[in-house]
C-alpha cells in the first residue's frame, strides 16, 4: 500500500513523498522527470514493494510538491541538494538511486559527488551529462529532437500551453510517446489536474530554464563547452542503464561511450519500449531494476 507524507528539506523546499515497501527494507529512492511526478512508477510499485522500501517523491516544482517559481532554485546543483536533503531527512544511512529523464539527469549528478551513502545508481531513459551534451553539438539527429528543449526555455510558453489546453499539452507530450492505450483516463485526469495548478507550468518548465546544457539550433556550428574538455570524474557506484530503444526524444546514441565514464557498468536494452518504458514496459524495467538492486 502507498502512504504519502509531506516532507520539509534543508533545501528550503517541502516536497510530497510518496512511501511503499517495508520500512526496514533496502531503500530506494525514485525520482521521476517532466511532466509526470511520484506516478512515473505506479507500475513499479506492486512489482517491486515486496522487497524493497520505495521512496518516491514529487520533485521540486511538481504536483504535490512545493511550486517554487524563481528559475534560479532550479540550477543542477540545487536539484542535487534536494536528494541528499531528503536522505537526510529520513535518516537513510545507505539508499540505492533510480532516476528517470530529468530524475535520471539528477541521478547521474548526484552520483558524481561520490557520497558512500549512494550505494546503486539506475538509469532509465536519462543521457550522461557528458555524452548528451556532445551529440547535442555533434550528432545531427539527436540535435534535431532536441529543439524542443529551445521550446520549453521560451518566456511565455508557460501561457502558450495553457492558451493550448492542457489535455491537448498531455496529447503532445505524453500520449504521443506511451500510446494512450496505457493510460488510464483517470491517470490521464491526475496529470491534467496536476498540471492547472497555479504555477505549475511555470516551475516545471524552469528545469529547462535553470539548465546550462546547450542546443544550437540545427545547421549551426558551435565549439564544445569548457566543461566538456576537462577531464571529467567518472562514475564509481555500481550503475544499471535501462534503455527504451524506441525513444524518439533521447537516441540510441546516448548509450554511446558510457563505458568510459562509468566505472561498473551494465546496460538493459528494450527493444520495443520508447522514451516512457516504466509506464511502456513495467515488467521488463522492474525485473531488471530488482536483479539489479537485490
Amino acid at each position: 500500500m502507498t502512504e504519502f507524507r509531506r516532507v520539509g528539506l534543508s533545501t528550503g523546499v517541502t516536497l510530497n513523498v510518496a512511501f511503499a515497501g517495508p520500512e526496514d527494507a533496502p531503500a530506494i529512492l525514485f525520482l521521476h522527470g517532466f511532466p509526470e511526478s511520484h506516478r512515473t512508477w505506479r507500475e513499479i510499485v506492486p512489482r517491486l514493494e515486496d522487497q524493497f522500501r520505495l521512496i518516491m517523491p514529487d520533485q521540486r516544482g511538481f504536483a504535490g510538491s512545493d511550486l517554487v517559481q524563481d528559475v534560479g532554485a532550479y540550477k543542477t546543483e540545487t536539484l542535487i541538494g534536494d536528494v541528499f536533503a531528503l536522505a537526510d531527512t529520513l535518516g537513510l544511512d545507505e539508499f540505492a538511486l533510480v532516476g528517470h529523464d530529468w530524475g535520471g539527469a539528477i541521478s547521474w549528478g548526484a552520483a558524481l559527488r561520490g557520497d558512500p551513502r549512494l550505494k546503486k545508481l539506475a538509469i532509465v531513459n536519462a543521457p550522461h551529462p557528458v555524452v548528451f551534451q556532445k551529440s547535442l553539438i555533434e550528432d545531427a539527429d539527436q540535435r534535431a529532437a532536441s529543439q524542443y528543449i529551445s521550446a520549453f526555455r521560451a518566456p511565455g510558453f508557460d501561457k502558450a500551453i495553457e492558451a493550448m489546453g492542457y489535455r491537448a499539452f498531455f496529447d503532445k507530450t505524453f500520449a504521443r510517446h506511451v500510446g494512450t492505450s496505457k493510460i488510464l483516463e483517470a491517470e490521464k485526469q491526475q496529470y491534467i489536474a496536476d498540471w492547472s495548478q497555479p504555477g505549475a507550468m511555470t516551475s516545471m518548465l524552469n528545469w529547462y530554464r535553470g539548465s546550462r546544457v546547450v542546443v544550437p539550433p540545427p545547421g549551426v556550428t558551435v565549439p564544445l563547452p569548457d566543461w566538456l574538455l576537462r577531464a571529467f570524474p567518472k562514475v564509481e557506484v555500481p550503475t544499471l542503464v535501462v534503455w527504451g530503444m524506441q525513444d524518439t526524444a533521447l537516441l540510441p546514441i546516448q548509450l554511446e561511450g558510457l563505458e568510459e565514464l562509468v566505472e561498473d557498468l551494465r546496460i538493459e536494452r528494450l527493444p520495443e519500449a520508447g522514451h516512457f518504458a516504466p509506464w511502456e514496459a513495467p515488467d521488463e524495467v522492474a525485473n531488471a531494476l530488482r536483479d539489479f538492486l537485490a
